[in-house]
């Protein structure tokens, strides 16, 4: 499923000519990061809906990125998911 997201994402962009020339992968974490930034600011308004569109634009920039890269984003989320299942709590004491 996840990965049919990171296909379908990436397709969409590539035929709104988001990907027409290469993209660095810099430049596409900046975006993902823009998206972060616009979800702080609508939680900080208290705007719940527009907050979790911003979730939605974090996670289809995300999937581009994998998209394009050919990244298996569902194996990696399950299988960073099974790793954190064996971590300390707090992962040792980290405050955050």
């Amino acid at each position: 499923m996840i990965n049919t997201l990171c296909k379908n994402a990436y397709e969409t962009a590539k035929s709104k000519g988001w990907h027409d020339e290469p993209r660095e992968t810099g430049t596409l974490l900046a975006l993902i990061h823009s998206e972060v930034s616009e979800a702080l600011e609508a939680d900080r308004r208290g705007d719940h809906e527009n907050f979790a569109e911003e979730l939605a634009d974090i996670l289809i920039r995300v999937f581009d990125l994998c998209g394009a890269k050919d990244i298996d984003l569902e194996k990696a989320v399950i299988s960073k998911m099974e790793r954190n299942k064996g971590r300390s709590y707090k992962h040792g004491g980290k405050a955050y």
